[in-house]
């Protein structure tokens, strides 16, 4: 039987990762509309053709950004999306990680395996040293997340970022390639 190329950039037991295209604006952003109620207040991804168009292209086209599709191995559906943002290459080697479920494959651990999969691109085949995810006190699944995936709590930023209206507060969550590696592997099951 020939071997066939996975159309993912890496693939877990559930999950592949593979990097937004402008052909995915029709499920990405149906899936955001299902998702509201689950994203309010935290994040609020496009929900229409044109906002979708705009910012899958920054994730395309620039090179301080890096936008991934978690999709299930089953059927390919989009189960969420994790970016990273802010890249700086020399002596930093640093981006900011942001991320959503969508709500038909929220608590079902697609998005742990995802960004398991997203961090082990980004220290590996992007060679960044550190990530960091800064997290609304109050978003206790994101905490969660950034918790299970070995992030270390490193401080609150008042103010931070202006979401929904106002400038929110947000906890500081960082990984280094040394953390990652000194970790414990993860039976699983």
């Amino acid at each position: 039987m020939p071997h066939t190329a996975s159309r993912y950039l890496a693939e877990g037991p559930r999950v592949g990762i593979r990097h937004f295209t402008y052909a995915d604006g029709a499920e990405f952003t149906a899936r955001v509309r299902e998702s509201k109620d689950l994203h309010h207040p935290w994040l609020f991804p496009p929900a229409t053709a044109q906002a979708y168009t705009a910012y899958a292209g920054r994730l395309i086209e620039d090179p301080t950004k890096a936008g991934f599709l978690v999709c299930t191995l089953d059927d390919g559906a989009i189960a969420g999306f994790i970016n990273i943002n802010n890249i700086v290459e020399g002596g930093f080697q640093c981006g900011a990680l942001g991320y959503g479920a969508f709500a038909h494959a929220a608590g079902r651990g697609l998005m742990r395996e995802g960004l398991d999969l997203v961090v082990a691109h980004a220290f590996g085949p992007m060679r960044l040293h550190r990530l960091e995810i800064n997290v609304q006190p109050g978003n206790a699944a994101s905490i969660a997340l950034a918790r299970t995936c070995g992030f270390r709590l490193e401080g609150f930023s008042p103010k931070m970022i202006f979401i929904d209206g106002a400038w929110r507060d947000h906890e500081r969550w960082a990984l280094t390639v040394e953390m990652r590696s000194s970790r414990p592997s993860r039976s699983s099951g």
